[in-house]
């Protein structure tokens, strides 16, 4: 019989042989009835014994058959018929670990889903500029060709190449987001000193498109974060600013600071956000109505998660007198 080649039911067999033969040997210190007597209650409870624990262990069984089969999504986990003693608190710790594994399982899923949906757009975005390069390879192999449309076609290169340069940087500033694998740090950071630095880079593309930049500052707004971090998703916000304002237009940042947070506002007077877009601007790889064909749709992305990542909000809508309008929020307290 299966049951009783358990090292543990073996066990337990010898232990109740032992006390039957020695509650016997006992028993005939009073007479040979009293020994029956002892030897046939001892098989009595040992009979009863060995019947509960069988029946225990073919509901483990049965319980471990059940387990193997959600493990291979054959059926749901009902644990209805364990609700006492060890098996209960068995039954309990077994649907934590079901429910931990599925919510595992599905998030590994989710994973896939979106690691796929990732590969895609980010190959489409790459092989855009990257056929442009070749089309620009292949003319710049035309024997007729002359020096000043040679030269236009180096510098085109050149642009293409930054564009992939600074998408591939971002993606990887994503990844590391996404991985959880960046440690902000928490310093005091000034937001004169942070506009300054998101700033400093973008000066001369202001300039050659004709667009002012107003800042306004009492000087002494501050949080608690990282200023290269948090610089670069202000730059990004500029940029999202400066491709949608016309030539002859302005952005302007504001700043203001309470007992609950610093709010950094920027402001432009270009053509505002679409309502259809209104809802998705935040979105990976997302490109409004009105974006520029140079536009990866990441660089709000990647701005809202560095600030989110540092305890902040940042929401986009449309200022009264028309252009878009961005309010960064980093608290001083968790939210």
């Amino acid at each position: 019989m299966g049951f009783f080649r358990n090292p543990e039911i073996k066990q337990s067999l010898k232990i109740h042989i032992v006390l039957a033969i020695s509650a016997s040997a006992l028993g005939m210190v009073f007479g040979a009835e009293t020994a029956a007597v002892a030897l046939l209650t001892s098989i009595l409870f040992s009979f009863l014994h060995f019947i509960i624990t069988y029946r225990r262990y073919k509901k483990i069984a049965r319980l471990a058959d059940v387990i193997d089969r959600v493990l291979h999504n054959q059926e749901t986990l009902e644990l209805n018929e364990y609700s006492e003693g060890e098996l209960a608190i068995l039954q309990n710790q077994i649907l934590k670990m079901t429910v931990r594994l599925r919510e595992q399982a599905l998030a590994l899923k989710q994973d896939k889903v979106f690691l796929a949906d990732s590969i895609a757009d980010i190959s489409h975005q790459i092989r855009t500029p990257l056929t442009s390069i070749n089309l620009i390879l292949s003319m710049l192999s035309q024997p007729d060709i002359t020096e000043e449309r040679r030269q236009q076609y180096i510098r085109e290169l050149e642009t293409l190449a930054v564009r992939i340069d600074w998408l591939i940087t971002a993606l990887l500033k994503i990844a590391r987001l996404d991985a959880g694998t960046v440690k902000f740090q928490k310093d005091t950071v000034y937001v004169s000193d942070l506009i300054k630095k998101a700033t400093s880079t973008l000066a001369v593309q202001m300039d050659v498109k004709g667009q002012r930049l107003e800042v306004s500052l009492e000087g002494g707004e501050k949080f608690t974060g990282d200023i290269s971090w948090s610089a670069e998703a202000v730059e990004n916000i500029l940029k999202n600013c400066m491709e949608h304002t016309p030539s002859g237009g302005s952005i302007s940042i504001s700043a203001s600071e309470n007992a609950l947070y610093t709010e950094i506002v920027i402001k432009d007077s270009g053509s505002g956000i679409a309502k259809e877009d209104m809802p998705h601007i935040f979105e990976r790889f997302y490109k409004g109505r009105n974006s520029s064909g140079n536009s990866f749709g990441i660089g709000l992305a990647l701005a809202r998660m560095i600030i989110v990542n540092q305890n902040g909000t940042i929401k986009a809508g449309n200022c009264k007198e028309g252009g878009a309008r961005f309010e960064i929020r980093f608290y001083k307290g968790t939210i």
